[in-house]
């Protein structure tokens, strides 16, 4: 494990899980840097400081949001243990035998703030986007985001639209495991300490996410706790970046960038705000593939294949006949 830089003396290294893996230090940058505009364009993640993007709402407490949050409904997911493993409701039909690992509740935010402190042996995550329901207070705070900052780059590098702004509530060693998305995000960390380990594209074939019809998918299928080598052999040949966010630290996650976060150990809870867009129009193809293109190439071809069998059983012999044999020799 690399020595982890924080922004500030808020934590220690007593406070961050250990794993069998090697990781770096993810590169940190002040948004004044003048090499953080190439960095963002060649799709690197990085740690972006003073910006300042959501600092109005480093004041957003629990007290503070309970007062004025607004009385809306917010998506809480309760868990048994630390780990909160995303999945997809709408794919779990095709799965008898699924059962998720965490529970999703809808309630009101005051209903959240008693779970929160008197939790009784089970952990929760507010998970909820800023919408119109929230209360005048809290959209004021939110108008006085860094929105120049965030359309800069948004115009810069030729991102979609803005989709969402998440906010992330969760109690000191949550822990969302190892996965990856399909949009670019600016990840605003606003209260507390989070651990970001990410790992690039090219690495797609040791972190073994799961089948597209799963309801995991995107979810990587090994357990970074107690890793089962014989299931997943590349998985020894995984290699980290990570990075302590701080209060007023960004990071840029640049999709299909696999990440796992962290809350750290006894460090009280977190708050986050996420900036999510949507992927660049594709324009000119240019060879070679970057990463990105490529697992995104793989990720259609399996949706297609899947949807033309029409059977999600189908789906791995089918591959298997498709492969194995045939491209599994280094001389092809």
């Amino acid at each position: 494990m690399a020595t982890v830089e924080g922004g500030t003396d808020g934590w220690d290294e007593n406070q961050l899980r250990k794993y069998t893996f090697p990781t770096t230090q993810l590169q940190r940058m002040s948004c004044k840097d003048p090499r953080l505009n190439d960095v963002i364009a060649r799709e690197e993640p990085v740690v972006i400081t003073d910006c300042n993007l959501a600092s109005s709402a480093s004041h957003w407490s629990l007290e503070y949001l309970s007062s004025n949050i607004g009385n809306g409904t917010f998506s809480v997911y309760e868990s048994d243990s630390h780990l909160f493993k995303y999945f997809d409701e709408k794919k779990i039909p095709g799965h008898k035998d699924f059962r998720p690992e965490m529970r999703r509740k809808e309630m009101k935010f005051n209903d959240f703030v008693a779970l929160m402190q008197n939790p009784e042996q089970r952990r929760f995550y507010l998970q909820q986007p800023l919408n119109d329901t929230v209360g005048p207070q809290v959209v004021k705070d939110f108008l006085q985001f860094n929105w120049d900052f965030a359309k800069e780059q948004q115009k810069r590098n030729g991102w979609g639209p803005l989709t969402s702004n998440l906010l992330l509530i969760g109690m000191a060693g949550n822990v969302t495991p190892c996965h990856y998305d399909e949009q670019e995000n600016l990840f605003a960390q606003v209260r507390g300490y989070k651990r970001v380990i990410l790992f690039p594209p090219e690495q797609f074939s040791c972190l073994y996410p799961y089948p597209v019809h799963h309801p995991h998918d995107r979810q990587c299928q090994v357990d970074f706790e107690n890793p089962d080598y014989e299931r997943f052999p590349l998985f020894k040949d995984v290699a980290g970046q990570e990075a302590v966010l701080g209060p007023g630290d960004v990071l840029f996650l640049p999709m299909y960038w696999f990440h796992h976060f962290e809350s750290l150990l006894d460090g009280g809870l977190t708050t986050s705000v996420t900036f999510w867009y949507k992927a660049p129009p594709v324009g000119k193809v240019e060879y070679p593939l970057k990463p990105q293109q490529k697992v995104a190439m793989m990720r259609n071809i399996e949706k297609m294949i899947t949807e033309a069998l029409n059977d999600q059983h189908e789906v791995a012999p089918f591959m298997r006949n498709m492969v194995l044999g045939r491209y599994t020799s280094d001389d092809l």
